[in-house]
C-alpha cells in the first residue's frame, strides 16, 4: 500500500507534531506501507520521509521544479519526481497513492486533502481520505464539516468518507476497511 501524506513544510510550535509524525512514519514502514509525499526535507514533510526510510520503507516524493530549491528537495528518497507545477504534483501523487491523509499543516495541506476528498465525492477515485488529528489539531475543521452536513451543504455519506483519528493503528484499519459511497451525482 502507498499512502499519500499531506503535511506542513514546517514543524509547528508543539514538539508533539514532530513526535507523532515520526511515530506514524515508523509505524507505516513496520506495516509495509510506503509513503507518497511532496518531496521536501523540511518540517513534518521531511520528518515523515526520514521516519519511513529509517524504518526500512520506501518513500516517493513529488515536487514542482519551482519548489525544488525553496522546499529543499529531499535527496535520500527511494524516488523523487520533479514536475512542472502544483497541478502535476497533485495528479502524480493521486496516481501513486492508494489513500490520502492530512497531518497538521497549513493552507497547502488543507487544499490538497480537500481536493482529493472532493475528487472522491465526484467519483474520480474510490480511495479513502483521512485527517490524522494529532492533539485535536483538526477539531475546529471537523466541527465545521459537521456543521456543513447539519446545514444541508454536505451529504452525510460524504462527511462519513473522512477517516478521523489520531492513532496509527486506527488510521490503517480505517483505510483497509473503507467502502466508498456512490459518487455525488451517481
Amino acid at each position: 500500500m502507498k499512502l499519500a501524506v499531506f503535511c506542513g513544510s514546517s514543524s509547528g510550535h508543539d514538539p508533539l507534531y514532530t513526535q507523532t509524525t515520526r511515530e506514524l512514519g515508523l509505524f507505516m514502514a513496520a506495516q509495509g506501507v510506503d509513503l507518497v509525499y511532496g518531496g521536501g526535507r523540511t518540517g513534518l514533510m521531511g520528518c515523515i520521509a526520514d521516519a519511513v526510510l529509517d524504518g526500512g520503507g520506501k518513500v516517493y516524493g513529488v515536487i514542482p521544479e519551482a519548489l525544488k530549491e525553496k522546499e529543499v528537495a529531499h535527496t535520500g528518497l527511494t524516488e523523487l519526481t520533479v514536475v512542472a507545477d502544483m497541478h502535476q504534483r497533485k495528479a502524480r501523487m493521486a496516481e501513486l497513492a492508494d489513500a490520502f491523509v492530512a497531518l497538521p499543516g497549513g493552507a497547502g495541506t488543507l487544499e490538497e486533502i480537500f481536493e482529493t476528498w472532493t475528487w472522491g465525492q465526484l467519483g474520480y477515485h474510490r480511495k479513502p481520505c483521512a485527517f490524522f488529528n494529532v492533539n485535536g489539531f483538526y477539531d475546529p475543521l471537523l466541527n465545521m464539516i459537521d456543521r456543513m452536513t447539519d446545514s444541508g451543504f454536505l451529504k452525510p455519506e460524504h462527511a462519513a468518507m473522512l477517516i478521523r483519528t489520531a492513532e496509527p493503528e486506527a488510521l490503517l484499519q480505517g483505510i483497509r476497511d473503507y467502502q466508498p459511497p456512490r459518487h455525488k451525482w451517481g
